[in-house]
């Protein structure tokens, strides 16, 4: 009987099949995805040719600079955050929802990602593991107070009030991993514990050239896992790789969950 299904352009029936069956017979499977899981939502690339980094420098967002000019830090924050988001209201794409679906069938059980943009959450992924943060909060520097991010970002642009502060009298700034700041233990600490227990390692979007976050395919791979590599680019952790597929994941993912 001939296959009816769709693959994506460049990658072969017999390598979707493989990884479907793969993930269909793993005791535990986890996903790592990169800026590419996004960008066909409408989210800019952070690295890369005209990437945000650059059109906007780094170091105007290091812990250092937070430190000596917070109204500064703040007034860049701002111009980054309409740089990115402009007047787009971003929605989970096809890559996003093939993955919920893995979730929700049993073949994945949590999700690490690198991105900051709350986009796993609004398509319903249950274990999300946000490893540099996320943009949808803020966070008090001092006494560590949650806000969820917009009205204080519309306040602080209307008001030009920079920084905004918490009620303690400490500045708040968003929740995500600055420059010169350390990856979160817990976070990262969680994330090395599934890579390293499971069955197979989905690495999606991904350069994979940004650590810590880089090595947990190699956690994974030196663990026994069976690695997965989808992204249009070459990366480090091909070689150790069972599978690279170089193709959209909006395209590979779902063709996946049609074989599983």
């Amino acid at each position: 009987m001939a296959d009816d299904r769709d693959g994506p352009e460049g990658v072969a029936d017999e390598t979707l099949d493989a990884v479907a069956e793969a993930l269909r017979t793993a005791g535990t499977a986890v996903a790592l995805t990169g800026a590419g899981v996004s960008t066909a939502s409408g989210i800019p690339s952070f690295r890369g040719e005209d990437g945000v980094w650059e059109r906007h420098d780094p170091a105007d967002f290091h812990r250092r600079r937070l430190d000596a000019d917070p109204a500064g830090f703040w007034d860049d924050r701002l111009s980054l955050r309409e740089a990115i988001y402009g007047d787009v209201d971003p929605d989970p794409n096809a890559a996003h929802e093939a993955l919920t679906a893995l979730e929700s069938a049993g073949h994945l059980d949590a999700v690490l990602t690198q991105n900051v943009d709350g986009l796993h959450d609004d398509a319903g992924t249950d274990r999300v593991v946000e490893l540099h943060g996320t943009h949808r909060r803020v966070v008090c520097d001092d006494c560590g107070h949650r806000l969820d991010a917009e009205p204080v970002f519309e306040a602080a642009a209307e008001a030009g009030d920079l920084p905004p502060r918490c009620d303690c009298g400490g500045v708040y700034r968003p929740d995500v991993v600055l420059f010169g700041e350390p990856m979160p233990d817990v976070a990262m600490n969680e994330a090395q514990r599934l890579a390293r227990d499971s069955n197979v390692f989905l690495a999606a979007g991904s350069s994979l050239s940004v650590q810590p976050a880089s090595l947990l395919p190699k956690i994974a791979a030196e663990a026994g896992s069976t690695l997965v590599v989808i992204n249009y680019e070459e990366t480090p952790r091909d070689a150790a790789a069972a599978h690279v597929l170089r193709a959209d994941v909006t395209q590979v993912l779902p063709a996946i969950v049609e074989r599983v």
